[in-house]
């Protein structure tokens, strides 16, 4: 009863209206609209909003929304265990991550991940930071690791950790030598920045309001890969953290040298996942080989 009442109201939730879920479910609308009505009486409030456009969350229901998603993850993840003790095929583990992650961290840690675990497979989705916690928050993904600025919200943070914005430049560069820099050292130099959505854009601009000075970067890009060209080729600067650059600065000539303006610190990484939600094993373990590889990075990186 409970669980046919919950797949009635997830959907009702999905689609907007009586009309849509019945049409999605295969289903009369009196009968949609009998489940919803006993839902709601056993909660003891409304879970919608109704009106002649469709039917709207209240509070209430955005709070059962969320426990619907967890407790039909969790019944797939018991599934999928089910399923793997006669071998058969798992499901893939969902990653939501930023672009400063997914160059270099995330396809290392999935490659040794594979060879000590034949079976895993992976879907990754790559996008602002902002996208990937809320994947994780309405159940798109299983995991996201993203950098942030701000407290995450809809989410249980398993793992942070300090991810500061170093200078990058070529090897060549008249500051390469450098142990460390002000902000205003590599302000007389071009940069090249990330787009305005991102964490790394926001740590610049902190800065450059902590100063009172802006110097407006020579090139934005939402691709980092391009960002690393054109440092590699000028005497251009970009910003990045040690987990974004370090497995690729020596095979690209470049350096990475860190900034002493408090405001550049900023920053973590995060490992994030659905709150209340008990993952499967073999995404515990993953995440297990993310936090590691990302404290080995953390432990060789400039200071």
């Amino acid at each position: 009863m409970q669980s046919l009442a919950f797949k009635y109201f997830y959907e009702v939730a999905q689609q907007g209206s009586l009309s849509g879920a019945s049409e999605s479910l295969h289903v009369a609308v009196s009968a949609v609209s009998r489940q919803i009505n006993q839902l709601e009486q056993r909660v003891g409030t409304t879970l919608f909003e109704r009106s002649a456009r469709g039917m709207r969350l209240t509070v209430a229901g955005q709070m059962l929304l969320k426990h619907v998603r967890r407790v039909n993850l969790e019944t797939d993840a018991t599934f999928q265990a089910i399923a793997s003790l006669q071998d058969a095929v798992k499901h893939p583990i969902r990653l939501a991550c930023t672009q400063g992650v997914a160059h270099e961290l995330v396809p290392s840690v999935m490659a040794q991940f594979h060879l000590a675990y034949p079976q895993s497979r992976f879907d990754v989705f790559v996008s602002s930071a902002k996208v990937a916690t809320e994947r994780v928050a309405t159940g798109e993904a299983d995991i996201a690791i993203t950098f942030s600025t701000t407290p995450a919200e809809n989410v249980a943070v398993r793992y942070s950790f300090n991810a500061p914005a170093l200078a990058i430049m070529s090897t060549q560069h008249p500051l390469a030598k450098r142990k460390r820099l002000f902000l205003d050292d590599v302000q007389k130099y071009p940069l090249a920045l990330t787009d305005k959505n991102t964490s790394t854009f926001k740590l610049y601009q902190l800065a450059c309001n902590r100063t009172g000075k802006w110097v407006e970067p020579s090139v934005y890009s939402n691709h980092a890969e391009a960002l690393h060209a054109y440092v590699r080729d000028t005497q251009a600067v970009l910003f990045a953290s040690y987990v974004s650059v370090s497995g690729r600065l020596q095979a690209s000539g470049l350096v990475a040298i860190p900034i002493k303006n408090t405001e550049m610190h900023a920053r973590v990484v995060q490992l994030q996942v659905m709150q209340g939600r008990e993952l499967p094993e073999i995404m515990e373990l993953f995440i297990n080989s993310v936090t590691q590889r990302i404290q080995e990075i953390n432990e060789q990186a400039p200071s």
